[in-house]
């Protein structure tokens, strides 16, 4: 059984999750948040991961997350 498949095209954004426990959350945080608001989400990769700091002590991760989506038109 041959299947045919039909071109597509996706969107890249990048969006930035925090978390105040881990750079996991952080970018779970990310997904779940646009998946509110996008539909089609295909792969999230996470770009870069930084941390806000306050009198010497880490307050929050923070994860940039390249995030692709189906473009729908």
């Amino acid at each position: 059984m041959s299947t045919s498949t039909e071109p597509s095209v996706y969107k890249v954004t990048e969006i930035i999750g925090t978390s105040p426990t881990s750079w996991e959350d952080a970018a779970k945080n990310a997904v779940e948040t646009a998946a509110n608001s996008l539909r089609d989400l295909r792969v999230a990769e996470v770009c870069k991961l930084d941390m806000k700091v306050d009198n010497g002590k880490v307050v929050e991760y923070r994860a940039r997350v390249s995030l692709s989506f189906k473009y729908e038109t």
